[in-house]
């Protein structure tokens, strides 16, 4: 992969569309057990959901995009190299590795869900969610931790364009 000084404008838009989609869509989360029960033909609801299902699920469809071209990116692009070193660096780019893993996975195992019908997907795709919030939360600590202890330039290169 290609390395740079920092990232490109398109890079950092990607970026945070991304995070707000996932957070937003995490949120957005409830009753989405009982909306892919009454998709796959199960009972007709008791009460009303409590959210309308296709934005959930066409907000992953427009986040597994997203990654996607920011996969397609980082290829073209490419990227500033991991910062530190030893068990630092090893850290940066094996927990960047699992957020992208993660960014793949939820909306597959959603889609898979939705999609193709695949009921037992649900628990997992709620799972890896989860997961990728969890992940994506200390990954922000991480960034301000940079930014605010080690005052080194981690968190501005993706604020702005290099």
């Amino acid at each position: 992969m290609k390395t740079r000084a920092g990232f490109s404008g398109l890079q950092i838009l990607l970026h945070w569309a991304t995070a707000l989609l996932v957070v937003f869509n995490w949120f957005y989360s409830d009753d989405m057990g009982r909306a892919l029960r009454m998709h796959l033909g199960g009972a007709a609801p008791n009460r009303p959901l409590s959210i309308d299902p296709e934005l959930h699920v066409w907000t992953g469809v427009t986040v597994l995009a997203l990654v996607l071209l920011r996969l397609l990116l980082r290829a073209v692009q490419g990227t500033p190299p991991a910062v530190g070193e030893g068990w630092m660096r090893r850290a940066a780019i094996w927990g960047h590795r699992l957020l992208y893993a993660l960014l793949l996975a939820t909306p597959l195992l959603g889609a898979a869900a939705w999609f193709g019908g695949v009921k037992a997907l649900g628990d997992p795709h709620e799972l890896a969610a989860n997961a990728l919030l969890w992940l994506a939360g200390g990954h922000a600590a991480i960034a301000l931790w940079h930014h605010y202890v080690l005052r080194d330039r981690v968190l501005v290169r993706m604020l702005r364009p290099e």
